[in-house]
């Protein structure tokens, strides 16, 4: 393990968490709210001052291997979940440290599940670094670290994003990691920025507008009402239902479209399961629910929810658990899958289900022809073995997470349907569940251990599962290679 390396990424990381919170002590600042501004001002100072013992301990060497990238994915986000907290507890909004890790964590992971129950009230510079969790988390804070700095060789780089970035496999856009990282955050801060002028065109005030644009840009869900995204107006509901739909997408989707590479970007068979699920559900949920709506009312609630769910963002335009069963049922289902990989979204993954589909073929082919060779195939390329048995471990690793989460929960006094649905919920980073942790619910009545089990799930979740895992195997703190 290359522990001076793992130091002086982990406080490069500190520092950028630090800048991105001067644009929160600002609005306070702006606002008038002293005790927000001096909780921002105080983790600054804490974050800069921690930051500064990489100095102590100047590397010697920068090789970085893959279990570094692992490491330094999972101390990352423990890292800045646990520090990006402070905020929350000085200015006195979530004064139990618990709650404002949980709220912290959430953000983050791009999860949205939230214990906060005084909105209306909060400071605006809290509500801003909550959502701006989100759009950082969305994307990665690592991946904005790679595209600042060049850090060894490609492969090295490769390590640190193939552990932060979600999908079963990753690939470099173009041959340098540094140049790939920063093409995704153009594109992904070029359509945050489309996103925000078109609501602030649809007449939403600019504060509502930024914040509404980062939680929809990072699929996370805080939003700044307690009613979510109903009290908006349909139009603005449309533009976040696209959006949020199209930062489901594979980024990785855009890059070809911008370098007219058309063909290739619309043969994606990710991408076509992923658009077709989401219409056949629309049609679904709307016939429904349509005689409580209407037509056009229950198409843009149908489609809202099912964009909202299944790229796991988690707003809502009306409170979805009074809806029928089959609609509500759909909804689970549908956040079980997530969205697609390389995108902002969270759960299983379509490109997962792509190839479990495509095994599960392959398999049903051996049985009737054993002597025969199958490959799996995905847009005309060979699905390496290595990446399906990843998918087959991932699997196995999620249902025994869930399975284990579920029966922690239930020592709460939650219903067996709040349990459950808040685990799914958490685990694929969506953030509403049913019953009490509903859309017009939350998490604040839950116990700390609960808090703590699904704070938990929302990080191994964003990342995956692995790179949290690798942190308790003991191979993993060996000395470095010579």
């Amino acid at each position: 393990m290359n522990y001076r390396m793992l130091v002086r990424l982990l406080a490069g990381v500190l520092r950028i968490a630090a800048a991105f919170m001067i644009p929160a002590a600002a609005i306070s600042f702006a606002h008038g709210e002293t005790a927000a501004l001096h909780a921002f001002l105080i983790t600054i100072v804490i974050m800069l001052a921690i930051s500064c013992v990489s100095f102590l301990f100047p590397p010697k060497k920068r090789a970085f291997y893959a279990r570094e990238g692992f490491v330094l994915a999972a101390l990352t986000w423990f890292m800045v979940s646990l520090l990006g907290a402070l905020p929350f507890v000085l200015s006195g909004v979530l004064p139990n440290y618990i709650d404002a890790l949980f709220e912290t964590a959430s953000g983050f992971s791009t999860t949205g599940a939230s214990v906060m129950t005084n909105l209306t009230e909060a400071p605006r510079g809290i509500l801003y670094w909550r959502s701006f969790t989100h759009w950082l988390g969305g994307m990665g804070v690592l991946v904005f670290l790679l595209s600042l700095e060049s850090l060894g060789s490609g492969s090295d780089s490769m390590h640190i994003m193939r552990a932060e970035s979600p999908g079963p496999q990753v690939s470099k856009l173009v041959p340098h990691t540094m140049s790939s990282a920063r093409i995704l955050y153009g594109i992904y801060i070029g359509m945050t920025l489309v996103l925000m002028g078109l609501l602030l065109l649809g007449g939403m005030n600019l504060f509502d507008a930024v914040t509404t644009a980062l939680g929809t840009a990072g699929t996370g869900g805080f939003g700044t009402r307690p009613d979510s995204m109903a009290s908006f107006s349909p139009f603005l509901q449309w533009v976040v239902g696209v959006f949020m739909a199209l930062f489901g997408v594979n980024f990785g989707i855009y890059y070809l479209i911008l370098q007219r590479s058309f063909k290739k970007a619309f043969r994606n068979a990710e991408l076509w399961l992923y658009v077709g699920m989401m219409a056949v559900s629309t049609v679904i949920i709307a016939w429904q629910i349509f005689p409580e709506y209407g037509l056009g009312s229950s198409v843009r609630h149908g489609f809202f929810q099912v964009s909202s769910i299944m790229t796991t963002t988690g707003f809502a335009t009306a409170d979805f658990d009074r809806w029928p069963q089959l609609a509500r049922t759909l909804l689970v289902m549908l956040s079980l899958i997530g969205a697609c990989a390389g995108s902002t979204g969270g759960g299983f993954k379509i490109s997962r289900l792509l190839i479990l589909f495509k095994s599960l073929k392959r398999e049903m082919q051996r049985v009737l022809h054993p002597k025969s060779i199958v490959t799996v195939h995905i847009d005309g390329e060979p699905i390496s073995k290595d990446t399906i048995g990843n998918t087959y471990a991932f699997l196995v690793a999620y249902c025994l997470i869930m399975a284990l989460s579920i029966l922690l929960m239930s020592l709460d006094k939650t219903s067996f349907e709040a349990n459950v649905t808040a685990v799914i919920a958490c685990l694929n980073n969506i953030g509403p569940g049913l019953g009490q942790v509903g859309p017009m619910g939350g998490y604040a009545e839950l116990s700390s251990l609960s808090k703590l089990v699904l704070t938990m799930n929302m990080l191994l979740g964003r990342l995956e599962i692995f790179p949290i895992l690798i942190l308790f195997m003991p191979g993993v703190w060996k000395k470095a290679r010579s």
